[in-house]
């Protein structure tokens, strides 16, 4: 363990970045994963397709080639960041986003169809309709498989560690090159490390799903 307790700050940089990691994409997926899921119930055929196709895309594409696509495609179409650490949010938010949706989707699906029938009757529009009143009765529906979602996101992030990326993945690989006597102790300091960040997340999803299942 000596290992360990002497590579804290490295073991803490990945750490950090990991979390950054995680809040940044699931910042932008949660934005781009509602959009997408309003898409997929509008009553614009052209909005619909588009949801439909992208999540169908995205989510059956191995995370790995989105990161490939980011990471060394992406620069030869024009778009040249100054680090790994920005093509590594965008693929982690473009992949997640897919599942978003789909959660998204399955919580505006479970708002009673009288909802917005009422919403028109009163002369709401669509976007008002999806705004006012289904989203905020869908999000507490998907509140707890979202937290789960971004619990995944969290582990797919060591993704990010085979492109360039210094996360905990990375870190755990860098230790045990280093340290190739220490190989147990050092992997089991990167997994206590994801545990800070998930088991606090799951503890928050099973509360707020017996929360809302008190609320019905």
């Amino acid at each position: 363990m000596d290992t360990v307790i002497d590579e804290l700050p490295l073991y803490w940089e990945g750490f950090t970045t990991t979390l950054a990691l995680t809040l940044l994409s699931a910042v932008i997926a949660l934005v781009v994963g509602t959009i997408l899921g309003a898409f997929r119930v509008s009553p614009v055929p052209t909005l619909r397709w588009f949801g439909t196709a992208y999540v169908e895309i995205v989510r059956n594409t191995p995370l790995t080639l989105v990161f490939i696509f980011f990471v060394f495609v992406a620069p030869q179409l024009g778009w040249t960041p100054s680090d790994f650490f920005a093509p590594a949010v965008v693929a982690l938010s473009t992949y997640t986003a897919a599942f978003v949706c789909e959660a998204v989707r399955s919580g505006i699906n479970s708002v009673g169809l009288g909802q917005a029938e009422a919403s028109r009757a009163i002369g709401l529009t669509f976007p008002q309709t999806l705004r006012l009143v289904v989203l905020p009765q869908a999000f507490r529906t998907v509140i707890p498989p979202l937290i789960n979602i971004f619990i995944a996101l969290t582990k797919n992030s060591s993704v990010a560690g085979g492109f360039f990326v210094a996360e905990l993945f990375g870190v755990a690989r860098q230790l045990t090159n280093a340290h190739p006597t220490d190989i147990i102790p050092v992997l089991i300091g990167i997994a206590a490390f994801y545990l800070i960040i998930t088991i606090p997340a799951g503890i928050l999803a099973g509360y707020v799903e017996r929360k809302v299942a008190f609320a019905r």
